[in-house]
């Protein structure tokens, strides 16, 4: 490797600088920060001026995160858009024993992000996968809510339709786990007033919004207080995460014939009617069959 090679792999922390260890070939899947780029992991920072090829979502904004760093690599762009074209060429420098750094505008690449189909490829190849774990929006959002107990369950984001969103929202009300949901700004206020109806208004609920950045807002109320205190579109601003607490013990499993039969509804919207009967068996322990039939009798 030339001295002018050798540069290109150095990195800088403050005015500190240090040049990466060589990499081996393979897919690196970095996590980067959500808001605060103080939040960067050593190790993710490495990883990043030694590979050969930076993948990202977006060059632009991942170049704010490589010039922090003083990382002076050209970022090469991978995403839903150009997925097609992009990531055969990727796998083919993989093969070629190139080593890749996947990594999204924030947070961890392939959790609602656009880089979920280069992994299932490059494993599907022969070609190793290392994950560089850090910064993640779900765990800062569970933790700082004060809901989690004992299991949590992320969700992702919801549809924009409605009838679709309470559907899924249905499928997960009696779950024995603490929720997580990503929420669009726009649509936090009206996803919030249909967990009312589904959820009950005294469950207990975060909106947790610009997490790590200056206006970070983390508000735990009672879910009807809570859609209340950001009724309105314009109040809110920034990615929003939604944290939901487990239902009370009474209610984790659908007990009356009511619920049964509006569990069915929502789970055969989003499934074939097998389907939603084994899911609705798994949920309530009644058995799969009679549970079939009493949804074709619905039908």
């Amino acid at each position: 490797m030339s001295e002018g090679e050798a540069k290109e792999r150095d990195y800088q922390i403050g005015s500190a600088s240090f040049r990466a260890r060589p990499l081996e070939p393979a897919l690196y899947i970095v996590a980067t920060p959500i808001g605060n780029l103080g939040d960067m992991t050593i190790r993710g920072i490495e990883t990043l001026a030694a590979a050969d090829i930076i993948a990202c979502e977006d060059t632009r904004v991942s170049r704010v995160l490589l010039d922090r760093y003083g990382i002076s690599r050209r970022p090469y762009a991978y995403h839903e858009h150009n997925a097609d074209m992009a990531g055969p060429k990727l796998i083919a420098a993989l093969l070629a024993g190139k080593s890749v750094a996947l990594i999204s505008d924030a947070g961890t690449p392939l959790v609602s992000d656009p880089g979920g189909r280069l992994v299932p490829e490059a494993k599907a190849a022969g070609v190793r996968v290392v994950p560089i774990p850090g910064a993640s929006s779900v765990l800062a959002a569970l933790t700082a809510s004060g809901l989690f107990k004992d299991a949590f369950y992320f969700a992702g984001f919801l549809s924009s339709k409605q009838g679709q969103r309470r559907a899924k929202l249905e499928q997960l009300k009696s779950l024995d786990a603490t929720l997580v949901f990503f929420e669009s700004p726009n649509r936090a206020a009206t996803t919030l007033a249909d967990m009312v109806e589904v959820f009950g208004p005294e469950r207990q609920a975060s909106l947790c919004r610009e997490l790590t950045k200056t206006y970070e807002t983390i508000v735990t109320l009672p879910l009807r207080e809570l859609a209340a205190e950001f009724d309105g579109e314009d109040r809110i601003r920034g990615e929003v995460v939604l944290v939901i607490a487990s239902p009370p013990e009474d209610e984790h499993v659908p007990r009356t014939d009511d619920d049964i039969d509006t569990l069915l509804r929502a789970l055969s919207l989003e499934m074939s009617p097998a389907k939603a009967a084994g899911e609705a068996s798994r949920m309530t322990g009644r058995p799969k069959g009679e549970l079939y039939q009493r949804l074709l009798a619905m039908k």
